[in-house]
């Protein structure tokens, strides 16, 4: 595997892969199959069979105002994503004037006849349509270096554009071409390529100052990039061996395992890495990788093997103890294996033995999984067992004060514990006996407590016929009052249980504590799961103001100076820091349901702190009304329960020789550094981020490799290892390793990093924010110091070419509530801050950059599976901009943790009745508390119901219901405006403003003179007053 040039390919007649960095030339209009692809970006008046546009001339929803272009992308991107018909240039005068001294076609001025190799280039008609690609905006004049991913011509005249795809779009079968070595090529050679010179593609450059205005299509768009990609793998699979890139975080994809381990469970923030410290410091990007070690499988991917070695356990390294894997060699006819991690040679066990071939491969290589995948379990032996491994223990702790039941958050929650363990739905698999499939696996059990002043614990046994209920008073020193009966199979107790939680809300409707003693009803509940371990479900609707441990109103909302003091940020309760502690230690994990019904303080960062500390999960509810946020309540806990959990968990992360761990980010313990981490519980949806550094130079003609291995339990009582297999090339010159930068790895290690140096240093929220500018300012400039061969006109932003996006997220990270300037409650802020330390890439992108959809103008065929691929046709979402909202339109957006459907005041009465029923005209007739479209007969509301179903499984551990935002009447347009991330909002800059201070700063540091603090804005941005979008 040393050898990359069987996949480093420049060779003729090349395929594009929208993943492949080492792209060698011009994208060029596809050639599709089946017949005719949709063209995402079409405008209405360019019209083509399939395409989204704006309505049709018999539009169903006429709106007061006349039908405007569909919002979000220019026609000229359009045209160059799927290239279908002539434009017009008439329509980009200001483009033209951005981009002078471009040519292309049959006018640009080559000094070479023009020569066709129609053979060679199957994909790829030079003579594509002129357009402007969102992709390559601003393409700088000619003399661009030499790289090896060709995407552009940067020798273009006025007026005239690269024709091309986005690096991202089209649907290609896999590379077939010969090795390569990739070194620049010269003119004379690309001539020979293409029948034209090509000199060498330039990353995106934006122009970010100078006469001509800067339009906000200008900007590198990241809707686009992520719809570009979807169709390819809609009909392909994403093969983890073969391009070293993954796709974008937000798209659905299938990963064909092929001994390197899926994106959706590890992702390098570069997959070629630099051989030295020093190169990685000119690229000014983290070297870390981000695992998701239990992260579910799509449909359609091969189950994860689960291997066992009886009582000897898989074959290890005896040095580092890194587990066997597809890397390690086999030498001396089989007799042994040479560790990839740190070369140790070692001898093969007896039983593990077999021959090699010629070439020293295993001869039954094939038959075993962990010598092909990269992601494989192993059954572990006793010696790795801490106490005898059970079923998971499920203890729902349920909070019963007066608070709690006025607003119906207790009965919400019991109607959601008794959906999760024994609700059906449509279409769910069923058993040999017609009865619906175990939500929890086989072995785990449940038990339930109820809190206020007081602590009770439930007999459920089956053998009742009603449950018992215990009290136990004694809250300064609790324990458990019985031994049987608390844990009990769901299923076999299935009455008890229903009966209890029906009555608990009327049980507890005469007693109304206010004051609740949540510390000794936790301890008394690690001194139940203290012999097995296990996962506690807690509720909490009101400050626990009783008993030891007991909180006080830290946070009145005053906060001179605008932001809160860092204490608010972290717990100062030595009791709750040490019953965390506790927790893990014997292998059990809190999720927190907390509801502040009247938007009251919970003091999340103590009690929440008990969940961060053992992997759990806080899912918080800021203004909890029963009627709206019930659907979402009872989502969230069948997703909790339900979701693939591990406990008693611990992490080793192993890597080459010539690297070191240099910190990990995210929920654990880890007592001293170099130790395991230690994990209460791991679920599903959890992630960390790890950063290395170099501790030797690392040689070009091997590979690095890092190994991931998780120690745990699973929920039906098996102790097991997954182990997570991670292969980066290394290169002497860093300017390759640019080319293999993974965006989603990037923004979640900073992300993280950031949330951890708030939770754990003196840094101020001024001090990250700033911190978070610093570091975008330094990777654009340091690819313009170091990267760039050809000098670029001053007035231009030059982008890495696999970084295009990464300023629009990093503006979004700024904006979120965790690190924003202005006022926010302390809640939030705590409660952002540590779900961005344990959210996943797919996760964290919707939440810096919401998906926003258009459903006014949909076409008839969209939310509903294309013919061709069988999968859903999702329409194209638009940029999150109150400049690109129609009069009259509708909208959906999601960010991963609320969805919105926000109503224009205009809003065609037609539309309201299609989407909610008859005898709705009016946005005024709408329920404010809906939470989820009415099932109907008509077009519109199956395609956005369709369209909704979708975006579900497209998210992180959040419960997807609708909150409507119609503009002028609810409370919830303040939060759609905030998720307008491209204007002027959340005390920062919009986009265009933002990319301008960039520049500025780029600039001051070519020239020396940059200050590291400097956030100014200067008087910069005086020209760009008029290009501001109409902000609310």
């Amino acid at each position: 595997m040393a050898d990359y040039s069987m996949y480093h390919a420049l060779g003729q007649g090349e395929v594009l892969d929208p993943n492949d960095p080492r792209r060698t030339t011009q994208p060029a209009p596809p050639q599709f199959q089946p017949p005719v692809a949709p063209n995402p970006y079409q405008q209405q008046g360019h019209p083509q069979p399939g395409a989204y546009h704006g309505p049709p001339p018999g539009q169903p929803y006429p709106g007061p105002s006349p039908p405007m272009p569909s919002p979000g992308f220019n026609q000229f991107q359009a045209q160059a994503a799927f290239p279908s018909g002539p434009v017009s240039p008439a329509d980009d005068g200001g483009l033209i004037a951005q981009m002078g001294g471009m040519s292309l076609g049959a006018d640009a001025g080559h000094g070479t006849a023009r020569r066709k190799k129609k053979d060679r280039h199957a994909y790829h008609n030079v003579d594509a349509p002129a357009g402007s690609s969102q992709a390559f905006n601003g393409i700088p004049p000619a003399g661009t270096p030499a790289t090896s991913y060709l995407n552009a011509t940067p020798q273009l005249g006025p007026g005239q554009f690269a024709g091309g795809i986005p690096p991202q779009a089209g649907l290609f079968p896999a590379p077939t071409s010969p090795g390569f070595n990739p070194t620049p090529a010269s003119p004379a050679e690309f001539a020979a390529r293409s029948g034209q010179f090509e000199p060498v593609p330039s990353p995106t450059v934006v122009p970010a100052s100078g006469q001509a205005k800067v339009s906000p299509d200008d900007m590198p768009s990241v809707p686009l990039s992520r719809d570009s990609v979807q169709p390819y793998f809609f009909t392909s699979m994403y093969p983890t061996f073969e391009r070293l890139v993954p796709p974008p975080a937000t798209v659905s994809f299938a990963a064909l395992d092929q001994g390197n381990s899926s994106p959706k469970f590890a992702r390098l923030t570069m997959t070629t890495i630099p051989a030295t410290g020093e190169a990685l410091k000119t690229t000014a990007v983290p070297l870390g990788l981000l695992l998701q070690p239990l992260a579910s499988l799509q449909a359609g991917e091969l189950p994860i093997p689960v291997l066992d070695f009886g009582d000897v356990g898989p074959p290890r390294c005896h040095r580092c103890r890194a587990y066997i894997n597809p890397f390690m060699m086999f030498r001396s006819g089989g007799n042994k294996f040479v560790c990839n991690l740190c070369n140790y040679a070692n001898d093969t066990p007896v039983e593990y033995f077999c021959a090699t071939s010629p070439q020293g491969v295993r001869v039954d290589r094939d038959q075993r999984p962990e010598l092909t995948r990269g992601t494989v379990e192993f059954v572990v032996p006793k010696e790795f067992w801490n106490k005898e491994p059970l079923g998971m223990r499920y203890l729902f702790v349920i909070d019963v004060t007066q608070e709690s039941f006025n607003k119906g958050f207790l009965e919400s929650f019991c109607e959601g514990i008794l959906g999760a363990l024994y609700g059906v739905e449509e279409g769910e698999e069923r058993d040999e006996n017609g009865e619906p499939k175990r939500r929890i696996p086989a072995g785990a059990k449940v038990g339930f407590v109820t809190f206020d002043k007081e602590v009770h614990f439930y007999n459920v046994s089956p053998a009742l016929e009603q449950a018992q209920m215990m009290i136990m008073p004694d809250i300064e020193d609790p324990f458990v009052p019985l031994s049987e009966g608390l844990f009990v199979d769901p299923y076999e107790s299935k009455a008890v249980i229903t009966s209890l939680l029906t009555r608990l809300p009327q049980m507890f409707s005469s007693i109304k504590n206010p004051e609740p003693a949540l510390l000794s009803t936790l301890n008394s509940a690690i001194a139940a799961l203290e012999k097995t371990g296990g996962k506690i479900f807690c509720s909490l609707s009101a400050l626990p103001t009783w008993g030891p441990g007991r909180l006080f109103m830290r946070d009145d909302g005053k906060h001179p100076g605008g932001e809160p003091d860092k204490k608010l940020f972290s717990t100062e309760h030595p009791a709750w820091r040490k019953m965390a502690e506790k927790m893990v230690s014997i292998g059990v994990g809190v999720d927190f349901f907390m509801a502040a019904p009247s938007g009251g303080y919970l003091d999340i960062a103590t009690v929440g702190y008990v969940a961060a500390t053992t992997g759990g999960e806080t899912f918080y509810y800021p203004n909890f009304i029963a009627p709206r946020d019930n659907t979402k309540l009872s989502l969230e806990i069948k997703h909790a329960v339900t979701r693939e959990t591990g406990y008693q968990a611990l992490m080793k992360v192993r890597c080459s020789n010539g690297l070191q761990i240099s910190a990990y980010h995210g929920n654990f313990i880890q007592h001293t550094f170099g130790a395991d981490l230690e994990i209460g519980v791991l679920d599903a949806d959890k992630a960390l981020g790890v950063t290395f550094t170099y501790d030797a130079k690392l040689d070009p003609k091997l590979d690095a490799h890092f190994q991931a291995a998780l120690l745990y339990t699973t929920a039906s009582g098996q102790r097991r290892v997954r182990c997570l297999n991670i292969i980066a090339g290394v290169d002497d010159n860093a300017k390759n390793c640019i080319k293999f930068i993974d965006q989603d790895a990037v923004l979640s290690i900073m992300a993280k990093e950031a949330s951890t140096k708030l939770a754990t240093t003196s840094s101020t929220l001024k001090d990250i924010r700033l911190g978070l500018t610093e570091k975008t300012i330094d990777v654009l400039a340091a690819y313009r110091k170091h990267f760039l061969s050809q000098a670029h006109p001053p007035g231009q932003l030059v982008m890495p070419e696999r970084l295009k996006e990464f300023s629009m997220y990093m503006l979004g990270m700024v904006k979120c509530r965790a690190f924003k300037g202005g006022n926010e409650s302390s809640d939030r802020r705590v409660h952002e801050m540590r779900l961005i330390r344990s959210m996943g890439a797919l996760e964290l992108s919707l939440y810096l950059y919401p998906r926003m959809i258009p459903i006014h103008n949909l076409q008839p065929e969209d939310g509903f599976p294309d013919e061709a691929t069988g999968h859903l046709r999702v329409p194209p979402s638009i940029r999150t901009s109150f400049s690109r909202v129609e009069p009259g339109g509708v909208y959906i957006v999601d960010n991963g943790q609320q969805t919105l459907l926000w109503f224009h005041a205009q809003t065609s009465p037609n539309l309201i009745q299609d989407l909610f029923g008859e005898d709705k005209t009016t946005l005024q007739s709408l329920d404010a508390y809906t939470s989820t479209l009415p099932v109907l007969p008509t077009h519109l509301n199956a395609q956005v119901r369709n369209i909704l179903e979708f975006l579900k499984t497209m998210r992180g551990s959040k419960g997807l219901t609708i909150q409507l935002a119609r503009q002028g009447i609810d409370g919830a347009e303040f939060e759609f405006a905030r998720m307008l991330v491209e204007d002027r909002n959340n005390e920062a800059q919009s986009y265009v403003d933002w990319l301008v201070h960039l520049h500025k700063a780029v600039q001051l540091e070519l020239a020396g003179q940059r200050k590291r603090e400097d956030a100014g804005d200067g008087g910069a941005l005086s020209q760009f007053t008029g290009l501001r979008p109409s902000y609310w």
